[in-house]
């Protein structure tokens, strides 16, 4: 079973995954070359490929783990965190560690090999953010389990082990350590201002417009003020929502829109990059709250991480986030 171990001076969990484990020879870069259609095991006609279905979007009349369906949701075959066991924290001399119990899930966005997410209709993007949610609101009801990253890799720059676009659900028994860093801040602003300061920087960033991306009825898209990286791009809705499983159904149509707008124009304007997206969201074991609002953070995949990051945690972004907004704006999709 994999293993969760605290870092005792930064506070920060990291996943032991024992089941994963390599030699060192094994991490030698060798370049994949990617898989088609006959030998992808997220295609149509390849469900017994992978392990059976835990929901999926079918068609009428068809059947589990067979052709006919249109989004699917699977266990990881390789999983990081494990459903079955318990967490049995304890401690190791200074250390604290607990069982690797969690889950690992991946959603198949589409059955057609040769499109990416951006490129299936919104309605079908809708399904997507559809079964983000309702896995969540299932698995919140496993009460180990505190906290779901929704995440996409897409490229493999960017992590992605398959190219059949897909994005990927990991539950975890603890809030991870940059989100509750995100909740931490946002709750020191609401105890001074009284008001949730995600809030206020959709005002802001409406008010001024230099960063400004999108801007629907219930969701906007802009660049960070301190955006990390160039053309770091970040989702919120309007409306003060906590928890991206609350999110309503007529929202929902309107999301899917804005995400594929927006990933439509991080492509056009950097030659269609590897990205990142990821979901941050409040934790399940707690009620909706006053200082947090879930939202989507893309991240392309343009520059490195290196020495200089890793080391001081400062980020260097060679493209100011009021120039990535213009030339985002001015695209053309």
């Amino acid at each position: 079973m994999p293993e969760l171990r605290k870092d005792p001076v930064t506070g920060r969990w990291v996943i032991i995954a024992v089941e994963r484990t390599k030699r060192p020879d094994d991490f030698r870069v060798v370049p994949t070359p990617p898989r088609g259609p006959s030998s992808c095991p997220f295609c149509e006609g390849s469900e017994t490929s992978t392990p059976p279905e835990i929901a999926a979007l079918r068609e009428p009349g068809s059947a589990p783990n067979g052709p006919g369906w249109r989004a699917r949701v699977i266990p990881n075959k390789f999983p990081s965190l494990m459903i079955e066991g318990e967490l049995d924290k304890r401690g190791e001399g200074i250390y604290d560690r607990m069982n690797g119990v969690g889950a690992h899930e991946v959603i198949i966005e589409t059955p057609r090999h040769d499109l990416g997410l951006a490129d299936l209709p919104a309605d079908r993007i809708r399904e997507v953010l559809w079964l983000y949610r309702e896995r969540l609101l299932d698995l919140r009801k496993d009460h180990r389990l505190i906290y779901g990253l929704l995440f996409k890799n897409a490229g493999v720059q960017a992590g992605a082990s398959l190219e059949h676009t897909h994005s990927q659900l990991i539950m975890t028994p603890i809030v991870p350590f940059r989100v509750a860093q995100e909740i931490q801040g946002a709750k020191l602003f609401f105890d001074y201002r009284g008001r949730c300061i995600f809030c206020d920087i959709i005002q802001q960033e409406i008010g001024s417009g230099d960063r400004l991306v999108i801007n629907e009825k219930n969701f906007i898209a802009f660049e960070p003020y301190a955006a990390r990286f160039p053309f770091e791009t970040w989702i919120l809705p309007k409306r003060h929502l906590s928890h991206y499983e609350a999110t309503d159904d007529s929202l929902l149509g309107e999301l899917a829109f804005v995400l594929k707008t927006t990933l439509k124009k991080i492509e056009v304007s950097v030659s269609n990059p590897p990205y990142n997206y990821l979901v941050h969201t409040s934790p399940l074991n707690v009620g909706p709250i006053e200082h947090y609002h879930w939202h989507f953070e893309i991240i392309p995949r343009i520059t490195r991480v290196a020495g200089f990051e890793w080391g001081t945690g400062f980020y260097i972004n060679p493209v100011p986030p009021e120039n990535a907004a213009r030339y985002l704006r001015d695209a053309v999709v």
